[in-house]
């Protein structure tokens, strides 16, 4: 069987800003973001995962993951997860 490998977003719940990251292992990833072991994300916890996309190699994954850190990356992500984003907007 083929190994997974995924990248995924994060939202703060914190700043509720959005982290793209790229794993093998989904699961412990997120247990390290939250647990501080990752120096970019430490000061931002609480973090909850909100987008995953699998891949089946890491060079594709990689990809994607830089991909969506460019401007063109973010606003597919802005509508991707539109109902998502709008759903967390705060109420007046």
């Amino acid at each position: 069987m083929n190994k997974f490998y995924y990248v995924y977003i994060l939202q703060s719940e914190k700043d509720h800003k959005f982290y793209v990251g790229c794993t093998s292992d989904i699961k412990k990833r997120l247990e390290e973001h939250n647990s501080g072991k990752v120096s970019t994300t430490k000061n931002r916890r609480p973090l909850k995962l909100i987008y995953w996309e699998g891949c089946l190699n890491q060079r594709d994954a990689a990809n994607r993951e830089r991909y969506l850190k460019t401007a063109w990356g973010k606003r597919y992500i802005k509508s991707r997860l539109k109902e998502y984003i709008e759903g967390q907007a705060p109420t007046v």
